[in-house]
């Protein structure tokens, strides 16, 4: 089942394990079952000293097999087999359940420790989501750190029946207690925080007791990271505080064109992207998203940020590095039939409507890369484009046109997405030439139609354009003295990785420069 650098890797990996692993296996007839079987197999092949494997388990999921250190009662199980992006998921699980401790703050630890309740949680993923292993990794972890979390990790693919029956349409989809607790990309910081009622205002108390920032920087994207390492560099005092470090770039799959970088994936150039910075010493505040902006009186005044939680946080000068995110359709239906329907990363939920009909709305890159991935899995692509052609670079225009399972609907504007039963059943567009609306059947809608600035915050406090992006000079200066941005929510064309770091280097060169004169 794995190949022999996979083997080699994961032996190297076991050599950390220190304390005793018991895996319990409930398997069937079927061949997923076989496969799980050579997997736990060769696990326990590669560390037999401290790893055994039963399979004589009782489990009414087939095939899937709960894995815990020895003499304790935690309870985490794995319904599927947990390859593709979750392999690294399954090693880590092995990892920490052996005693190798986990790379997260002692406060978050001792929160999932403090956690008192009942917890049963079951996370539904698939293979190819590379948003499914932070929420895997998280409540696998607190299942292994607390005995009252339980986790069961399940592979859609090979639980098809729970799929349709609960009508999941999004992954990661996380229950509790069986019942919906949330969709989408959360990090374990994100769902203890939502478990312990007090964690807000502990956390808002923490983070305005803070000393002055030399630098802060809003936003840990590309631009701010860039923008963090090259000012902690000259030595002073650097904050991020990120909504989400590595922003859209953990929505990416494939990063093709990052000068020096042949070939990676958003989340692995995300999880670089904090490596460095943490390697500077910057303090990285996660999780913290910006409702104001306060412009220091004075230039060698302090500029204050004000968080959603309540608190805030002070510094002489600030970077606003906010990106951006996936732009809404904004027609009757999208928000109705979010998550049940309407989707945003086809490479996420794209399996989750294998045989089925999808449309895709939208014609640039992102638009035609899509429906050429779905192509491959669904049964029948639409392509709705408003404009009187497809955007997209000739490429992909010409690989797309080659599909045999793929129709392009130009000069044509969505009007509206239609269900039945809390879930879509079609979409309707009108014909901008002749006035025409049409209804197409479908089982789901992928809205990729570009992006929108996150700068709503700052109507009022630095100039924006017609489009929202945040006004600067070739040097990354606003309006305001002290006060710079760089990268997508910015007014610098090209909305592309290598040119947000670019610009957040430029913003932190241009903020030493701002201290030194001031």
């Amino acid at each position: 089942m794995l190949d022999d650098t996979l083997k080699s890797q994961l032996g190297a990996y076991l050599e950390r394990v220190t304390l005793p692993i018991e895996i319990v296996a409930s398997l069937g007839e079927d061949d997923n079952s076989v496969e799980m079987r050579d997997l736990l197999q060769t696990i326990q092949s590669l560390r037999s000293d401290k790893i055994t494997v039963a399979y004589d388990g009782t489990d009414a999921r087939k095939p899937s097999f709960a894995l815990k250190r020895a003499g304790t009662d935690t309870s985490l199980r794995f319904a599927g087999l947990p390859l593709g992006h979750e392999f690294t998921s399954l090693v880590l699980a092995l990892l920490w359940s052996g005693g190798h401790p986990p790379k997260v703050e002692q406060d978050v630890i001792d929160q999932i420790k403090g956690l008192d309740g009942d917890f049963n949680f079951e996370v539904y993923m698939s293979l190819t989501c590379h948003n499914c292993p932070d929420v895997v990794q998280a409540l696998s972890l607190m299942a292994i750190l607390n005995p009252k979390v339980k986790t069961t990790v399940i592979e859609g693919g090979a639980f098809q029946n729970e799929i349709n029956d609960r009508e999941i349409m999004a992954v990661p989809s996380v229950y509790l207690n069986g019942t919906l607790f949330g969709n989408g990309r959360m990090l374990v910081e994100e769902i203890v925080a939502k478990l312990d009622t007090g964690a807000a205002d502990k956390d808002a108390a923490k983070l305005s007791a803070k000393d002055a920032f030399d630098v802060l920087i809003v936003g840990g994207g590309p631009a701010g990271a860039a923008a963090a390492v090259y000012a902690a560099r000259k030595g002073i005092r650097v904050g991020v505080a990120a909504e989400r470090f590595g922003g859209q770039v953990n929505d990416t799959m494939a990063i093709e064109n990052y000068i020096s970088v042949q070939e990676t994936d958003g989340p692995k150039f995300a999880a670089a992207l904090e490596a460095q910075t943490r390697s500077y010493g910057v303090d990285i505040m996660n999780l913290q998203r910006a409702d104001k902006i306060v412009p220091a009186a004075d230039a060698g005044g302090l500029t204050e940020v004000v968080l959603a939680n309540g608190g805030t946080l002070k510094a002489k000068t600030v970077i606003l590095s906010t990106g951006a995110r996936w732009r809404n359709v904004n027609v009757p239906g999208e928000q109705e039939y979010k998550n049940k329907g309407v989707a945003y990363c086809p490479h996420c939920d794209g399996p989750l409507f294998k045989g089925k009909d999808v449309a895709v709305i939208g014609g640039g890159n992102s638009g035609i890369e899509a429906a050429i991935d779905l192509a491959g899995v669904v049964k029948y692509v639409t392509v709705i484009e408003f404009a009187d052609q497809l955007k997209a670079d000739a490429v992909l225009v010409k690989k797309l046109n080659s599909l045999p399972n793929v129709t392009v609907h130009t000069n044509a504007q969505t009007t509206e997405i239609i269900g039945a039963d809390g879930k879509v059943n079609g979409l309707k567009y009108k014909d901008r030439a002749t006035g025409v609306e049409h209804h197409v059947v479908l089982d789901g809608v992928f809205v990729q139609i570009g992006l929108v600035p996150n700068t709503e915050f700052l109507k009022g406090v630095v100039d924006l354009s017609k489009f929202g992006e945040i006004v600067v000079d070739a040097k990354g200066h606003t309006n305001v003295p002290g006060v710079f941005a760089a990268g997508d929510c910015t007014t610098v064309p090209y909305k592309q990785i290598v040119i947000a770091a670019g610009a957040g280097a430029t913003a932190a060169l241009s903020a030493f420069d701002h201290l030194i004169r001031h």
